[in-house]
């Protein structure tokens, strides 16, 4: 059975979708509950989750080194997740973190704005001025983290193989419409090569967390490949000490065979001069 990524707005009631699919399917649902069950394997805690999850990173200051690295860990959660199968991903940008696999059926949840904060207000016993304010500022936010973080447009339809209309479709409609599209002919022959993409996403995922939580490495922007346990590593470097620092600490993450590197050497500051 393939993977299944879960994008939505919020207010459009897709988590009880995703927790009655789940349920009919025998998947495990990755949420946020999910997420923060398993984050203390991997070195979160539950307020640096609320902290970085599904906002967007930025790369100028240690501080933003880290919230970058604790984005590439819940990437790595994801993708772990992935790679056990039977899964729902549900939000962080799934669909895009997966591009490249065939076994993924990517789900969109969309209504009109209006009924969002209408649905939201009811469900949450909130005003609905103030959740007008919240759906608006999650709309801005998660469709920047997917722009900011994959360069997409989080609206583009064709970044999703199913879309619903909440308002339109009642849950148990979605949940039959989701179960048949999982059982597609082509998504089951598309499994055989999901593993060894997977394993490979999961290194190249490992030893980009480990360049960002270096203090050695003070520039971040490297092109990085994995293959079998072979890394290719693209990108400038200050110095010949910084490219040697960049090479031990690929060298050092579990998994990595080998390195090819095509770093280039530019000192910044004899550039500017």
């Amino acid at each position: 059975m393939p993977i299944i990524t879960m994008s939505r707005q919020m207010g459009t009631g897709a988590h009880q979708v995703a927790r009655d699919l789940a349920k009919r399917l025998k998947y495990t649902l990755v949420d946020g509950d999910k997420i923060a069950e398993l984050a203390p394997r991997y070195g979160l805690t539950r307020e640096t989750l609320e902290r970085v999850d599904e906002k967007p990173p930025v790369y100028s200051t240690a501080e933003d080194r880290q919230q970058a690295a604790r984005l590439n860990t819940i990437e790595l959660i994801l993708l772990d997740c992935a790679k056990q199968g039977n899964v729902i991903l549900y939000g962080r940008g799934g669909q895009d973190l997966l591009s490249g696999l065939r076994n993924v059926l990517r789900v969109r949840f969309i209504a009109p704005f209006e009924e969002r904060i209408e649905r939201y207000a009811e469900s949450e016993w909130m005003d609905p001025d103030l959740a007008r304010e919240i759906i608006r500022k999650s709309d801005h936010q998660r469709g920047g983290f997917i722009h900011y973080y994959f360069d997409r447009d989080w609206n583009d339809p064709l970044g999703y193989d199913l879309l619903f209309n909440t308002s339109q479709l009642s849950g148990a409609a979605i949940v039959e419409s989701i179960v048949a599209a999982a059982r597609d002919a082509e998504l089951a022959q598309a499994d055989q090569d999901a593993d060894g993409l997977l394993d490979d996403m999961i290194l190249r995922k490992k030893v980009e967390t480990a360049l960002l939580l270096s203090d050695k490495v003070e520039y971040l922007h490297f092109r990085v490949l994995a293959e079998n346990g072979f890394i290719s590593v693209s990108g400038h470097v200050h110095s010949e000490q910084e490219r040697s620092h960049v090479l031990s600490i690929i060298g050092t993450v579990p998994g990595v065979i080998d390195v090819e590197e095509k770093l280039q050497v530019v000192a910044i500051k004899s550039y500017r001069e």
